[in-house]
């Protein structure tokens, strides 16, 4: 267990000077309110904040920053409120410990939107001041560090979000020690089975080229100093999850990763670093496209290095990356190396760019009000930017892989996204579905005339673009649906020989009906008739007297709320929030089972369709039609899964892979073989099986199978 003085030690390791009195204040007050708390690990809760403060005084923080990684956990868990806080330990620390708290005192209808609305609030408050965001990774760390403690379903959620939320944010941070940890513990839990079977393989592989490691270190170094130039050859093996996310993307098997091991060239200079690429490449053959100069364009949390793939020793690749002692320190320790608050210092406006991103992120986020976009939104900003492409006047635009001219467009200014026309690449017109490339100059050219539509957002990758896009469309959306909510409502009056006039004369009675079925105006409940959520009998039933309401003829109107203790259920096993008798069915697109997180999507006369929440046809459905859904329990119905397994081909393979879905269990009801040029065997199966438990067994006993190379459950 870390002790205090440990973390008294490490600030005066990079503080000689330092004042630690409210450090050690902090200490105090934690532990008087954690007393007698425990962690599930059994150690006293004091243990968590004090290792939490420690990970801070790793990066080198001011004395506010740890104080409040001391004190972070005792407006959640302790009597503790935040107006104390400021009073004994001031502004600064309250400000950090109120944006890491969670807003664990508000009841949320799903575990999405309480999710969505921490994160939301992280974002605000680190905008405000970035040490928030440092604290709650620290505090994420040492979770992660712990997790074992946790039930196994809590563990696997914990994991994703670590690896889609977290450890991107440490990368944009550019704190490399702490984003690869975090990446390596979240792939252990989310794939335990995976990691121990990568992990044991990688340690026997480079336990058998150790000695042509050394050998490649000592040749670049005695290389290097032909040429005058003194320098560091280091080599590293890549973290895990960096391997494992290879093999994913490309579809190779462990033998076919030949970059284990990235060697990087430390030197004195920038101008070193060019000298030592050309040496390098006079050595061994560089492989094309794989180089890439981050010291002319830095990535966005200031990283720079020159990367290189070449053909080494024995005709095997190596990643090379070339830097300067100060550029090697800014990768490992990213803000810490350049700390905003040291000393009192500011930093320059140069260095201040590092948050620009922050500020896009939240400007960007304002209007997704859903929050599962939101939730899309931030993952999708916080993977690296990799293609730079210039405006006409060379202005420089950073965008992720795969980005196209509306997501240029809508970077220049959201009115030239909406009207953007056309796009000319290099001076030569290009479709909107053309993917920018490195060194691109674009020019958008727009029309009043144009506007965007619901294909756009196949062809978008920023999340710039995509609010923007939904936000049109569903102010577009909006306004359809206010006009037909009122033609139908209109309709079904005259039925009942009632004037809707009169309803929308009569402002205090529509804000009565209104309020009465769940909505803030009249204007909202009329386009949730029109987008199918409510049906007009339903409000005519709120106009008419009481005695009079059972004598409104038409169909019967959804129960406006489900009874205590048995929510309202759909077909397929479904709960529908709010709603009962709607006809339900599975998207065929993702086939959704038991224990998968779901989302439910109103379609005109067809009733609600249930997608998995990773389906990629959620991204383009209409906000305002998503309603909230969930298992049911306790049905024992069986449920279609698509799977993809890749293998070696060779004799047997399809038999072994069938033999190993049926000893799980699950029925196959459809099977699909074909080969690949590089005698790779490509399966597609269709089985049944009872939920998401049964199905993760299925692709268990699949990846055993000697010869397997990937199982995937198709989306």
């Amino acid at each position: 267990m870390i002790r205090l003085t440990d973390i008294l030690d490490r600030i005066h390791s990079y503080l000689p000077d330092a004042e630690t009195s409210l450090v050690e204040k902090a200490y105090i007050f934690s532990a008087k309110v954690h007393h007698g708390q425990v962690r599930l690990s059994g150690e006293p809760y004091l243990s968590h904040p004090l290792a939490v403060a420690h990970i801070l005084a790793q990066l080198r923080l001011d004395m506010a920053s740890i104080a409040a990684g001391l004190l972070h956990d005792t407006v959640e868990d302790t009597l503790a409120t935040i107006e104390e806080i400021r009073e004994l330990f001031g502004d600064d620390v309250a400000l950090i410990v109120d944006g890491v708290t969670k807003i664990s005192q508000i009841t949320f209808r799903s575990q999405v939107h309480r999710q969505a609305e921490n994160i939301r609030k992280m974002i605000l408050a680190m905008s405000k001041d970035i040490r928030v965001l440092l604290v709650k990774l620290a505090d994420r760390l040492h979770n992660m560090r712990t997790l074992e403690y946790q039930r196994a379903n809590k563990r696997e959620r914990i994991a994703r979000e670590t690896l889609e939320i977290y450890a991107p944010l440490a990368s944009r941070l550019g704190i490399d020690w702490i984003k690869r940890e975090l990446e390596d513990l979240g792939f252990a839990y989310q794939f335990p089975e995976e990691y121990e079977n990568l992990k044991k393989a990688v340690e026997t592989r480079l336990g058998q080229r150790r000695a042509y490691v050394e050998e490649v270190k000592e040749l670049i170094a005695r290389k290097m100093a032909e040429f005058g130039l003194s320098c560091r050859v280091l080599g590293r093996p890549k973290h895990l999850y960096s391997i494992y996310r290879k093999m994913r993307n490309r579809n190779l098997p462990l033998d076919e990763i030949y970059d284990l091991i990235a060697f990087r060239i430390i030197l004195k200079t920038t101008q070193e670093c060019y000298e030592a690429l050309g040496i390098v490449h006079s050595l061994w053959k560089p492989v094309p496209g794989r180089f890439k100069d981050y010291i002319s364009l830095p990535k966005a949390n200031m990283y720079q290095s020159l990367h290189t793939t070449v053909i080494g020793p024995d005709g095997e690749r190596m990643e090379i990356q070339i830097r300067t002692e100060e550029m090697d320190r800014v990768a490992r320790e990213g803000i810490a190396a350049h700390w905003l608050y040291k000393e009192g210092k500011i930093l320059s406006p140069e260095k201040a760019r590092q948050f620009d991103w922050l500020n896009q992120l939240m400007e960007w986020q304002k209007d997704l009000e859903d929050p599962r976009e939101f939730l899309e939104s931030v993952r999708m900003d916080l993977f690296p930017n990799e293609v730079y492409v210039f405006t006409p006047r060379g202005e420089v635009k950073e965008f992720p892989q795969g980005a196209t001219p509306i997501d240029f467009a809508y970077a220049i200014h959201t009115e030239v996204g909406h009207h953007c026309a056309g796009a000319k690449v290099n001076g030569r017109m290009v479709p909107l579905k053309y993917q920018l490339q490195n060194g691109d100059v674009v020019e958008i050219i727009t029309s009043p005339h144009h506007t965007p539509s619901r294909d756009w957002l196949s062809l978008a990758k920023t999340s710039r673009a995509l609010a923007r896009i939904r936000h049109w469309i569903k102010t577009e959306e909006r306004e359809k649906s206010l006009a037909l909510g009122r033609d139908l409502c209109l309709r079904e009056f005259r039925k009942h020989r009632l004037d809707f006039n009169d309803l929308l004369k009569d402002r205090a009675k529509a804000a009565e009906v209104a309020r009465a079925l769940s909505f803030r105006t009249l204007d909202d409940l009329l386009v949730a008739v029109g987008y199918g959520k409510v049906s007009p009998v339903q409000v005519i039933r709120k106009v008419l007297p009481a005695g009079a309401a059972g004598k409104a003829e038409g169909p019967a109107a959804p129960a406006e709320a489900p009874t205590e203790g048995a929510p309202p259920k759909g077909r397929e096993g479904i709960v529908i929030e709010g709603v009962d008798n709607l006809l339900v069915h599975l998207a065929r697109c993702c086939t959704p089972v038991p224990g998968d997180e779901v989302v439910g999507y109103i379609t005109r006369g067809r009733g609600v369709t249930v997608h998995r929440e990773s389906c990629r046809n959620v991204r383009s459905l209409e906000p305002g039609r998503r309603v909230e859904v969930t298992w049911a329990g306790g049905d024992e119905a069986t449920y279609p899964a698509r799977l993809k397994v890749i293998a070696e081909d060779k004799k047997g393979m399809l038999a072994a892979v069938s033999n190993a879905i049926s000893a799980a269990e699950a029925n196959i009801l459809e099977a699909r073989v074909q080969t690949t040029p590089d005698h790779r065997a490509v399966f597609n199966f269709f089985v049944e099986v009872d939920d998401a438990a049964h199905l993760k067994r299925v692709l268990s006993g699949v990846r055993r199978v000697q010869g397997v190379i990937r199982v995937d459950r198709l989306r």
